[in-house]
């Protein structure tokens, strides 16, 4: 989003018309709780990053209709030629100040399944606008972010640069932000760079050298052009000629008393294409001109790459990075899960289904994490109108964790933290680099299994076992 984005209007549809119903119904000032959580790690990883927080906020903070918004939505009919909102309606939406009090992770924390990353607590009718905003931001770049990680684990400490916008256009400045966090090192995406202070990088495209049909040629004006930061790409018509001109413009440029900074593969074998021109460029004494790969990479083909002793230095990652692919989407969810009578009597709230992974937790989330001498343990979700789980043999878990485990001095960690109180920021927006380097922490911090890119270990999350036993309860459909 942008700031020129009408933030009202950044919905679905059914969010304003269930708002109206529940206007209508006399429900709009209930006091309820929603939480945002997720269902599985993306791409089969053993973790995720979330991302998206601060836009998030900052989405919640500026919620509102303009007249133009409300001039569009009084509009709006159904297939009937009704109108599909009222104007009293409309007049009670342009007169809500929002007022929602939202915890939230802090941006950059590596979070699990089940655990919620939001706590929206506030009028029913006002929390239940904020859904599809706030699952759009969140889910998007935690998806790409988690995917970025994944890339950074799989290319060590060499430079990583984000190539994505072409691929994600809408996205594209959401996904350099994301990917940012998640561990590239710099992006093509110039807009990012100035909004953000995100490093940038670039080469030229084959166009450049289309353009001159000789590719010697081409080098050297463009070398003339950037003599301090040109990386060739040599791939347009033949790599190893290609790496051959380069080499030849590498001599020139020395002798001007500039160095080529490096030479991008973007095709073929790019094992094979690598170590062919790492022997070239040493043998030429170049040896510190950097190898940059690039073309379809994702971390899995990273990975290989490097275990089979590529001799590449920089990776272009683009699309298969700011698609989140294989994977469409993370799958976050929105859910009910408690809401207050006029006379203060709560109501824990509940979705059921076939499928028990897609069961929602009732009550008012909150999440601890377990640490003994800086080493993850375990993750506790209770009800956070009790207090904290005291240690880990208050929890209970599925079936698949089986957790026993008990350390005699833990230390714990609320995930939770406030953020906004009366739709108002209570907490300072925390700059992108130190977003950046808390995920970087974070993941450094996580077990080797969890972090294996191929069939991970499983990170255990546990209930506090009365909300165990109420989730147990809630399992049966209300009579």
């Amino acid at each position: 989003m942008t700031s020129a984005d009408p933030s009202g209007l950044f919905t679905d549809l059914y969010q304003l018309t269930m708002a109206q119903a529940y206007w209508d119904a006399g429900l709009g000032e209930s006091e309820a709780v929603f939480h945002l959580s997720f269902r599985r790690n993306p791409f089969g990883g053993g973790f995720t990053l979330a991302a998206g927080i601060e836009p998030a906020l900052d989405f919640v903070e500026s919620f509102s209709y303009s007249a133009d918004a409300l001039d569009y939505l009084s509009r709006l009919t159904v297939d009937s030629g009704e109108l599909l909102f009222r104007a009293d309606f409309l007049e009670a939406l342009a007169a809500i100040s929002f007022r929602c009090h939202i915890d939230a992770v802090p941006e950059g924390t590596v979070v699990f399944p089940r655990e919620p990353l939001f706590r929206v607590r506030g009028p029913l009718l006002q929390a239940q606008l904020f859904e599809a905003g706030l699952l759009s931001l969140v889910n998007h770049q935690s998806l790409i972010a988690t995917k970025a990680a994944r890339v950074r684990l799989a290319c060590e400490d060499d430079l990583i640069l984000e190539f994505g916008l072409r691929r994600a256009p809408e996205g594209g400045l959401a996904a350099a932000r994301a990917a940012y966090v998640g561990g590239v090192s710099a992006t093509s995406n110039v807009e990012a760079g100035r909004r953000w202070g995100i490093p940038l990088r670039g080469t030229h495209s084959h166009s450049w050298v289309q353009a001159f049909g000789n590719e010697l040629e081409a080098f050297r004006a463009f070398v003339d052009s950037m003599p301090c930061d040109a990386v060739l790409l040599v791939d347009t018509f033949d790599t190893r000629s290609g790496v051959g001109n380069a080499i030849t413009v590498a001599k020139e440029l020395r002798e001007r008393g500039s160095e080529l900074s490096g030479v991008r593969l973007d095709s073929g074998d790019l094992l094979e294409l690598s170590r062919f021109t790492r022997e070239e460029l040493d043998r030429s004494g170049f040896p510190k001109i950097a190898i940059v790969a690039s073309g379809d990479l994702d971390e899995h083909r990273i990975q290989a790459l490097k275990q089979a002793g590529a001799p590449i230095d920089v990776w272009g990652v683009g699309t298969r990075l700011v698609t989140g692919a294989p994977d469409a989407a993370l799958g976050g969810v929105y859910k009910l899960g408690a809401i207050r009578s006029a006379e203060g009597q709560w109501t824990d709230c509940f979705k059921l289904s076939d499928e028990p992974r897609k069961r929602s937790i009732p009550g008012v989330l909150g999440v601890v994490r377990f640490s003994c001498e800086e080493r993850w343990l375990a993750d506790g979700i209770f009800d956070a109108r009790q207090e904290p789980p005291a240690g880990i043999s208050c929890l209970e878990w599925p079936p698949e964790v089986g957790w026993s485990q008990t350390s005699p001095a833990l230390e714990t960690c609320e995930l939770l933290e406030p953020k906004l109180r009366d739709g108002r920021r209570v907490s300072e927006s925390e700059p992108l680099l130190r977003i950046r380097e808390r995920a970087q922490s974070e993941i450094g911090s996580l077990a080797p299994g969890i972090q294996r890119l191929e069939r991970p270990s499983l990170y255990p999350v546990g209930l506090e076992k009365s909300l165990s036993q109420r989730a147990r309860r809630s399992a049966s459909p209300p009579v």
